[in-house]
C-alpha cells in the first residue's frame, strides 16, 4: 500500500540525511535529487554520508550542512555497528539514493522509519517494480515522489565551476578512459587521437582528461596530434566541473568525467560499447536533456568517421 506523501516543507523535520555513496556518474546524476532534497527541507541541517572520494566535493556544494564519511563497519565490529545505528537513528527524514543491498541494510539497522528507499518497512519506500528498467535520473525522480518531492530541479553546479582553468579557447575535451576491468567501454586510444588531429585541423585544441593511470592513453593521442593538451593526472573532480563548464565539446567514453561535462551543460558525445545501456547509465544535461550518443557492439569496430560526423 502507497502511503501519503509528506507535506511540503515539513517545518517538523530538522535534520535530514541523504545517503549517496558512489559512484561518480552515479554522484553526478543525483545532483537534481540533491538540489530537490534541500528545496523541500529549506529550514533542515542536511547531511550527506558518502565515501572518500566525494567527501571533499560534496563539501563545496550547496545542497549539505554536514558531510559524513562512510566508514562501513564490518558486521563483527559490535561497538562500530552501534555508533552507526546512533548516527542513522538521529534524522526526522533519510533519503537512500544508493538504494543498494549495503544502504537497505542500513535501513534495517536503523529500524525503518522515515525513510526513502526500497527496503520494507520504511514510510517512503519505492516499490515500483519497474523501477530497474528507468534511467538513474527517472528512478530518483519516482523515488522522491513517494515521499512527497513532486518534481527534480535544474542542479546548480557553479560552486564547482569558479575560478581560471587556464584551458584555451576552443577546447574540446577528450576522455579515452573508463573502468580498468572493463576494456569493452573503451573507444581505442589511436582513434582518438586520429579525432583530435581532425579537430586541430578545424581551429580547435584537444584536451585530453583522465586519471594518472590514463597517461599512456594520452600519450596514444598526442603521437597522432602533437597539438593536444594532456591533463592526465593533473586534474581534480572540481576542476573537471571548472574545465567541463569552459569546453566547446567533450567526446569520451562511458564514464565519470562525462557525465561530469554533461552536467555542466557541456555539448557532449559519449560513446557506448555493450557493456551498459545508456538508456539507464548515460550522462543528462541540467534540465534532464539527453546528450549525444554513439552506442555501437564493438567500440574496437566503431570507425573514426561516424564520430568525427557526429561532432562536425
Amino acid at each position: 500500500m502507497t502511503r501519503n506523501p509528506a507535506p511540503a516543507h515539513d517545518t517538523m523535520i530538522r535534520r535530514v540525511l541523504v545517503i549517496r555513496l558512489g559512484a561518480l556518474g552515479d554522484f553526478v546524476l543525483s545532483g537534481p535529487a540533491f538540489a530537490a532534497i534541500r528545496a523541500q527541507h529549506p529550514a533542515a541541517a542536511v547531511t550527506l554520508l558518502t565515501t572518500p572520494p566525494y567527501a571533499a566535493l560534496a563539501r563545496r556544494l550547496p545542497w549539505f550542512d554536514h558531510v559524513v564519511v562512510d566508514l562501513r563497519p564490518r558486521f563483527w565490529n559490535l561497538r562500530a555497528l552501534a555508533r552507526l545505528r546512533r548516527f542513522l537513528r538521529g534524522f526526522d527524514r533519510v533519503y537512500d539514493l544508493q538504494t543498494s543491498a549495503r544502504s537497505t541494510w542500513y535501513g534495517r539497522l536503523a529500524g525503518g522509519g522515515p525513510w526513502s528507499g526500497i527496503g520494507r518497512g520504511m514510510a517512503f519506500s519505492d516499490r515500483d517494480p519497474g523501477r530497474d528498467r528507468l534511467h538513474t535520473r527517472e528512478r530518483l525522480e519516482g523515488q522522491l515522489r513517494q515521499a512527497g518531492i513532486a518534481s527534480l530541479p535544474v542542479p546548480d553546479w557553479s560552486a564547482l565551476a569558479g575560478g581560471g582553468t587556464g584551458l584555451p579557447a576552443h577546447a574540446v575535451l577528450l576522455v579515452p578512459g573508463a573502468a580498468p576491468h572493463r576494456p569493452g567501454k573503451r573507444w581505442p586510444a589511436e582513434r582518438f587521437g586520429d579525432l583530435a588531429a581532425l579537430l586541430a585541423a578545424r581551429g580547435l585544441v584537444p584536451v585530453v582528461l583522465g586519471a594518472a593511470a590514463d597517461a599512456p592513453l594520452a600519450a596514444t593521442i598526442r603521437a597522432r596530434c602533437p597539438a593536444a593538451l594532456d591533463l592526465t593526472g593533473q586534474t581534480s573532480m572540481a576542476d573537471l566541473f571548472a574545465l567541463a563548464a569552459q569546453a566547446e565539446l567533450a567526446v569520451g567514453n562511458d564514464t565519470g568525467p562525462m557525465h561530469i561535462a554533461a552536467a555542466m551543460g557541456c555539448r557532449c558525445l559519449v560513446l557506448f560499447g555493450p557493456e551498459s545501456d545508456p538508456s539507464l547509465t548515460a550522462p543528462r544535461l541540467p534540465d534532464g536533456g539527453w546528450p549525444m550518443v554513439i552506442r555501437a557492439q564493438n567500440l574496437a569496430e566503431l570507425p573514426l568517421e561516424r564520430v568525427a560526423a557526429a561532432v562536425a
